[in-house]
């Protein structure tokens, strides 16, 4: 037992050989033990762990194990130690037969890094078999004529050993007649022959019982025995003879069934019946079940029955028999040497160990993924096996030694892409024609946290009407992990930031699991038009990765402000309005000025008079949308000094909310012009002014020349408008396409539509001042624009539509405010 030098020295020569860079190592070495056969269980082989260079002490955490190709357990290691010793029952003879060399190959294993060493461990032959004679008694027929110094070749023993334990002697029990000689052959054969050298007297001595015994070179030496029972026969002088003692042929194991393997003749050179021969066959070594010969007695032909198998027998001895018909027959001898030459006939055989699955995704390139092991039952070129990977991918064959190959991963592997890979494994042989095996290995992806939770688009638009209940829903996001399992487990929430002084936690908040967002508190449009925050998605890997999506949410007007009557006409103590008895029909004697928090219809404020109870009609009508109060016919006696009006101001929402204005009427002489009224009041109050009517007149005058020129430049900016929208109505549509990612509009809570409102500036005038047009100017309702050709041209009309309209509320506002 123990480490052969050239084991050691080729152990430490592999054992340094870098195969994959520094991602891992593969030592490639081997290290050669023996071990006699028949050792019991606890026998010593030897120290491996030291052997192959490796620390006792980091055996367990490097996860040594020993793998063993098609063999039972014979072999074990402590990993306590590193010892290698025997486990089970090593039979040479039944492991390796008659094979000269018996080895059993040990694949060492380690991780951290990854190491596999190989081991050769050599079964010694010990002298455990005795000799065996093929039979317990062996007839020889000797004629009493024989002359001495006659031969008669005997049947040798065999013994299930090798080398010295099979080379066998043979002893003679003593007798007068016959003495025993070796006669080796040409493949170092023994074989035993009796010589006579005292001549036979058949009536004196018809028969000689010897016993004949062979005895190995083993130590102890074992010995076998057989009866030679000698039978002396009359005359009949002559054997049968053949051409040679000995034929050599070949054949091919695949021969077909009946083959003519040789045609034997012996001569005879007796005269009758002594001269008649048959022949027969004597024995055949070693024994096959798949093949046996049958032999014509007449003709001395040998066919095949079965057929040949170069692998289960390689090599045949057959002693064949010609006897002749004299009284007593007289036989001879000849032995056939068939060689049964290989073909390839057997396909290579592919065995695969997994060492690294599923393989993560971030695993290094150089990562090892199995060990794969080939061999061919044929021998030579026939044997001689290579291996190949299909389909071409991320994963290459390396040989790391003789018939063995390591799966490794060659570049970067994706689960998202490719969960899971099948690859084929092909060995193919050396023989004409070409055989080959496949083995599959079927390489699961592990998933990795590489990648963030996504949203569909950046930013999602809401839109949700004010006074909304508590804990309202309002819109759900969500986000897509391509990862697996816990990886792809998404969480929401909130990006915390401030809203004014509030922190945006008390306006809204996300479920953690479902992304759904929920308005905490009623919004309010009047104080909160527009609420922007973000919503992070986070996945449950490690480490966690995440995005941030942004949310616009338009609070919607309800319609839940009543209008607000502004000074002088609101409170408890209006101001009195001095109105001229002359005054003209149509004429603005007083204007209300209102006000609603609210926007769109809901802040467009319409204005009606209230009826007096038991009056009939009223000399005065207020603007539907203007709140101007005018004379609708002229003042008579009946009317009395003063008259009390009210005024209701209601908006356009559902349901409408109203407010009541308060206009005191107070009527005076017709040669007192209310101009004049106020005149002398301001006079009164603010000293003589001589020049202030000429100034006002002035004023006027520039305001006119103002007005004019605005009326013109707005009315040259419609027409231009105009012209570009008919260009557009009539230019080809452009060929585009919808681009993702663009921010989409979604409408909450039943709204399907855009409205914007326009609030004015109210003025309040008095005097001579010219009755005017109501106006109202509100911006077309849009539905958002589609993608695609259509969409955009539409965009394209619903821009313009938005601009013309804009213009015209301006020229409106110009004209309403001069």
């Amino acid at each position: 037992m123990g480490v052969s030098k050239k084991g050691v020295l080729g152990a430490r020569q592999l054992l340094f050989s870098i195969l994959f860079g520094t991602a891992w190592d593969i030592g490639s070495c081997q290290v050669h033990y023996s071990v006699p056969e028949e050792a019991k269980h606890g026998t010593f082989v030897g120290r491996i762990a030291q052997d192959l260079g490796l620390e006792v002490g980091e055996l367990v955490s490097r996860l040594f194990r020993v793998v063993s190709k098609g063999r039972r357990d014979y072999l074990e290691v402590n990993v306590q130690n590193g010892i290698l010793f025997v486990n089970s029952r090593i039979d040479r003879e039944e492991l390796c037969g008659r094979s000269p060399v018996c080895s059993i190959h040990l694949e060492v294993i380690v991780d951290k890094p990854l190491q596999v060493f190989h081991v050769e461990v050599e079964i010694k032959d010990i002298n455990d078999n005795p000799p065996v004679f093929p039979e317990k008694q062996q007839n020889v027929f000797i004629s009493e004529s024989r002359l001495l110094d006659s031969r008669f070749p005997l049947e040798g023993a065999s013994d299930a050993d090798i080398g010295p334990n099979s080379l066998l002697k043979y002893q003679l029990s003593h007798n007068d007649y016959l003495t025993l000689e070796m006669i080796t052959k040409n493949d170092k054969r023994i074989l035993p022959e009796l010589v006579l050298h005292k001549l036979l007297d058949r009536e004196e001595t018809p028969e000689i019982s010897l016993l004949l015994t062979a005895t190995d070179g083993g130590k102890p030496e074992l010995t076998g025995t057989v009866e030679l029972l000698i039978t002396v026969l009359d005359v009949n002088d002559n054997p049968p003879k053949f051409d040679k003692s000995e034929y050599k042929i070949k054949l091919l194991e695949n021969s077909p069934n009946g083959t003519l393997m040789i045609k034997l003749n012996a001569s005879d050179s007796d005269k009758g019946i002594n001269g008649e021969v048959s022949y027969g066959i004597k024995r055949i070594s070693p024994e096959s079940e798949k093949c046996i010969f049958i032999m014509n007695s007449v003709t001395g032909d040998i066919r095949i029955r079965g057929e040949l198998d170069f692998e289960d027998n390689s090599l045949y001895e057959i002693q064949v028999t010609a006897t002749d018909r004299g009284a007593p027959p007289m036989v001879g001898h000849c032995t056939i040497l068939l060689e049964v030459v290989d073909v390839n006939d057997n396909d290579p055989e592919v065995s695969v160990t997994s060492l690294s699955l599923p393989v993560l995704e971030d695993a290094p390139p150089g990562t090892v993924i199995a060990l794969i092991s080939v061999s061919d039952r044929d021998s030579g070129a026939n044997g001689q096996v290579t291996c190949s990977l299909s389909p071409p991918g991320p994963f290459t064959l390396v040989s790391t030694f003789r018939n063995y190959y390591s799966l490794v991963l060659d570049s970067s592997v994706d689960r998202e892409s490719v969960p899971a890979y099948e690859l084929v494994v092909t060995a193919r042989d050396g023989g004409t024609p070409v055989l080959s095996a496949t083995a599959r290995v079927s390489v699961g992806i592990g998933d990795v946290n590489d990648n963030a939770p996504s949203f569909e688009q950046p930013v999602y638009t809401v839109f949700v009407k004010e006074n909304n209940p508590p804990g309202h829903h309002i819109f759900t996001v969500s986000a897509s992990d391509p990862d697996a399992q816990e990886n792809a487990l998404v969480s929401y929430s909130l990006v915390e930031r401030r809203i004014g002084e509030r922190p945006l936690s008390s306006y809204v908040s996300v479920h953690s699991e479902s992304g759904k967002v929920y308005a905490l508190q009623p919004l309010d449009h009047e104080e909160l038009e527009l609420l922007q925050f973000q919503v992070s998605a986070w996945d449950s890997g490690f480490p966690p990765l995440g995005s941030n999506v942004s949310l616009q949410v338009f609070v919607l007007d309800e319609n839940d402000n009543a209008p607000a009557v502004l000074s002088p006409h609101s409170g408890d103590s209006p101001v009195t309005e001095l109105v001229s008895q002359s005054v003209a029909v149509g004429h603005v004697v007083a204007k209300i000025r209102a006000v609603d928090a609210d926007s769109g219809y809901n802040a467009w404020l319409s204005y009606e008079l209230l009826p007096e109870v038991g009056v009939g009609r009223s000399p005065f009508r207020v603007g539907l949308y203007t709140g101007e109060i005018s004379t609708t016919r002229s003042l008579e006696e009946s009317d009395g000094p003063r008259k009390m009006l009210f005024v209701l101001v209601k908006d356009h929402g559902e349901p409408a909310l109203s407010a009541t204005a308060t206009v005191s009427m107070s009527f005076v002489e017709s040669g007192l012009s209310v101009k004049a009224l106020s005149f002398n009041a301001a006079a009164a109050a603010a000293g003589p002014a001589p020049e202030a009517g000429l100034r006002k007149e002035a004023a006027l005058v520039d305001v006119n020349v103002y007005l004019i020129i605005a009326i013109c430049s707005v009315s040259s900016l419609l027409v231009l408008s105009l012209l570009l929208y008919v260009a557009l109505r009539c230019s080809a549509p452009p060929q585009g396409v919808y681009e993702p990612g663009k921010t989409t509009l979604v409408c909450s809570n039943g709204v399907e539509n855009w409205s914007y409102s326009q609030q004015r500036r109210q003025k309040f005038c008095s005097g001579e001042t010219s009755v005017k047009t109501d106006l109202m100017a509100f911006s077309p309702n849009l539905p958002p624009f589609l993608g695609g050709v259509d969409g955009q041209e539409q965009k394209k009309e619903q821009d313009v539509l938005k601009f013309v309209s804009q213009i015209r509320f301006g020229i409106h506002e110009i004209l309403y405010d001069s």
